[in-house]
């Protein structure tokens, strides 16, 4: 359906979607750092121990696992329009729910009600770039989209350490919840799925969108699991790797600095922002990449696998005076420089499911983000008994460099290339070398 095509005017609506997505990824991420953030007085306030505290961390991981496929499934059926909505409701009371909290148990209940919220949202999402742009710029889309949940998880340690100072880490939650109810509304009036009945758009925009997208919001083309699963299968398994370094720096950098270097709130803060700040410019910087060695190569696996494969190397590679020093100083810089070369796979790692399976990228999406559900359950619990046991604060990483050497050797694995119709990748270095 057609609705107040704008003819021959130039629109920019899309620019408006990717500044919705990017608050959706600012506020996403905001919110899930909020615990790591507040773990000091959470900790000292309902009597956890680090162990006790992973357990807390995991919960998340158990109903975002579940519901990323369950999620990315109705988004492709539904539309990401109705299924934001839903799970972005859900959202909205488990964040708010956690502000009141009273012991282990209700927190645990609350991040379980978050996973569930949560869940849906990054596939749903990927369903609706996919809908909104281009092959040739979706590593920069996913990119971008992404250094947004970095700027949110920059911003949210010094937000929080001023609420404790002013009120109490339980405003934090409260405060989310009404940025993330003010989004739904935003969302729900904007966007659409199918980007021609969006009534504010014209005809020189929609020449510029793929070609499937009025066809595929809410296709009612048979699912086919299998297809999707063995062409996405190395590249969780991938993306599993990454996340379990990545958990590490989301769940314990900002207690990493209180405890092991004996800073206090506002200090193991800033020091924690600064870390993920630079998170905030490998993930533009990997999209870019991702896109440019696409357009002057056609070449899909350079452009995807190669930019992940650097990205796990470097990261290991800077993570290694991390696990040696004693320099607070020469261990904040290094922290930065692996969170920068770790969120370089970012942009090209999400785009791989748009490639593999455009008319069911939400489904691929959620497949992609089970693999890191998974490492945000285990990891936490992993880290926190590492810690509890030996002492040692600088332990957890020795773990996570293992597994981004297997993550960049396990790239060879990866197919994005070849899409669940066995496109070939000539076609692609036809279409994108030199214009």
């Amino acid at each position: 359906m057609q609705v107040n095509i704008n003819h021959g005017q130039q629109t920019h609506v899309q620019k408006y979607m990717l500044a919705i997505f990017c608050a959706m990824s600012f506020i996403l991420y905001l919110d899930r750092v909020n615990l790591a953030a507040a773990a000091g007085p959470i900790k000292d306030e309902l009597g956890l121990s680090n162990t006790t505290l992973g357990v807390a961390f995991s919960a998340f991981g158990y109903t975002y696992a579940v519901f990323q496929i369950i999620g990315g499934w109705f988004a492709d059926k539904l539309g990401a329009k109705k299924t934001l909505i839903v799970c972005g409701s859900i959202w909205v009371v488990a964040t708010v729910a956690t502000g009141f909290v009273s012991g282990l148990a209700s927190l645990v209940l609350a991040r379980l009600l978050l996973g569930i919220g949560e869940g849906a949202a990054l596939p749903a999402q990927a369903r609706a770039i996919a809908n909104w742009f281009t092959r040739k710029d979706r590593g920069f889309v996913q990119g971008i989209t992404h250094s947004f949940s970095r700027l949110g998880n920059a911003v949210a340690p010094p937000i929080v350490a001023v609420l404790v100072a002013l009120h109490s880490w339980r405003a934090a939650f409260v405060i989310v919840g009404v940025l993330t109810a003010a989004w739904i509304v935003v969302w729900a009036f904007y966007y659409k799925d199918n980007p021609r009945e969006h009534g504010s758009i014209g005809e020189l925009e929609l020449a510029r969108l793929p070609e499937h997208a009025a066809a595929s919001a809410g296709s009612g083309d048979p699912t086919p699991w299998k297809k999707i699963l063995r062409r996405m299968s190395p590249t969780i398994f991938v993306y599993f790797c990454q996340v379990w370094t990545n958990t590490l720096f989301f769940s314990w950098v900002p207690i990493f600095f209180m405890n092991a270097y004996h800073l206090d709130l506002k200090k193991s803060a800033i020091f924690a922002s600064g870390v993920f700040f630079a998170g905030v410019v490998g993930d533009v910087t990997g999209g870019l990449i991702s896109d440019r060695v696409l357009k002057r190569t056609g070449n899909l696996r350079l452009a995807r696998q190669g930019v992940i494969a650097a990205s796990l190397v470097g990261t290991f590679c800077f993570l290694i005076p991390v696990m040696i020093s004693r320099d607070v100083n020469v261990v904040v810089w290094c922290l930065s420089g692996a969170f920068f070369m770790l969120e370089l796979t970012i942009g090209p790692i999400w785009a791989v499911p748009m490639d593999v399976a455009p008319k069911f990228a939400g489904t691929a999406s959620g497949m992609l983000n089970t693999g890191a559900a998974l490492a945000t359950i285990i990891s936490p619990l992993v880290f926190g008994a590492i810690v509890d046991l030996s002492g040692n604060w600088n332990l957890p990483f020795v773990g996570s460099g293992v597994f981004l050497l297997i993550g960049a050797l396990s790239t060879l694995a990866m197919r994005p290339d070849r899409d669940i119709e066995h496109a070939a990748d000539g076609a692609l270095k036809k279409q994108y070398a030199h214009g």
